[in-house]
């Protein structure tokens, strides 16, 4: 086949989408990484011939996706108000088919302590953990969960308002900055090892693991700045763990992504207990990043798919509560 006939048929395969919009932006406190996402995914499915455009919810009225004709929408919204059920609920309204999980995943997974007790509840490991509405009750956290202890918002993202907490001293500060972002702030044992995150693709009831990527922050400090703006933050794939492990953490991640009910896509984050060597669920992510930083794609990329075999796979996924796109 020519190079001309594969861009021909290339973007005949693009075209059975029909319009698609790319939802990015949004109103959350990573809106400048969905922005990054969103752009990176537009311009892959337009390459692909797919009839594809930008949409910011925080600029345009969502009634509009019906009116102006879409088919389709790739989710590249990330945080509250795009990741959390609530914009998977209007599309649910519209009529629309979307990628990743439907309403309840998404809002379950959103939050860190409901996802934790199914997760305990379900028999997964997780770290301890307690909610806490004070300073007072998060100085109290610190006694229980023991330091070092994580201090976050319960439902944010990309390490925002994150804590590491060492000292009793530094609890004040610690809920001041988590509870800028949420109401809900959640104190979480912390566990000292390696830390690994596990993409997972596929309906509920058949989960597929990418390969597991080992993460290792500039002194073990993996924080918003690291995730995205620098370059010193080595991404190991293969994860170079000890035997067995890659496939036991693949396995967790496919079981923790199901229990949730999860479906299109999620990535699955996890602490090696280094001394154990035992596997702990931190969070799931249901609108993973699509930057040039991210994981997802570079763990795809291992697998052999591209960047645009990735998205157009995910553009296929599209589906409703209940039903398949066309």
């Amino acid at each position: 086949m020519s190079m001309q006939q594969g861009t021909k048929v290339v973007q005949n395969m693009g075209r059975k989408f029909g319009k698609v919009a790319v939802l990015m932006g949004g109103a959350s406190a990573e809106r400048e990484v969905s922005l990054m996402s969103g752009h990176g995914v537009l311009e892959a499915l337009r390459a692909a011939g797919v009839d594809a455009h930008a949409f910011d919810p925080a600029q345009q009225d969502l009634g509009a996706l019906k009116r102006e004709g879409f088919a389709r929408c790739f989710i590249a919204l990330h945080g509250r108000l795009g990741e959390d059920g609530t914009v998977q609920g209007a599309l649910e309204l519209l009529g629309i088919p979307y990628t990743g999980s439907g309403v309840m995943a998404s809002a379950i997974s959103m939050d860190k302590v409901m996802t934790k007790r199914i997760w305990r509840f379900e028999g997964l490991p997780t770290p301890a953990w307690q909610q806490v509405h004070s300073a007072a009750q998060t100085r109290a956290a610190l006694v229980a969960l023991g330091a070092p202890m994580i201090v976050k918002p319960a439902r944010e993202g990309s390490s925002i308002g994150f804590t590491k907490v060492t000292h009793a001293d530094q609890c004040d500060a610690a809920y001041a900055l988590a509870a800028q972002h949420d109401a809900m702030v959640l104190c979480e044992q912390f566990i000292a090892g390696d830390e690994v995150t596990c993409p997972v693709l596929g309906p509920t009831d058949a989960p597929s693991a990418l390969p597991v990527i080992r993460i290792v922050a500039p002194e073990g400090n993996y924080d918003y700045q690291n995730k995205y703006f620098t370059d010193t933050t080595q991404y190991l794939v293969p994860a170079g763990l000890p035997a067995g492990e890659e496939e036991a953490i693949a396995a967790l991640a496919c079981k923790a992504y199901a229990v949730l009910g999860c479906r299109g896509w999620a990535r699955a984050d996890v602490m090696i207990d280094a001394r154990t060597r035992a596997p702990y669920l931190l969070e799931i992510n249901t609108s993973p990043g699509m930057t040039s930083h991210s994981l997802v794609p570079m763990s795809a990329k291992a697998r052999g798919t591209s960047y645009q075999a990735l998205c157009l796979q995910l553009l296929q996924s599209t589906a409703l509560d209940g039903a398949s796109a066309p």
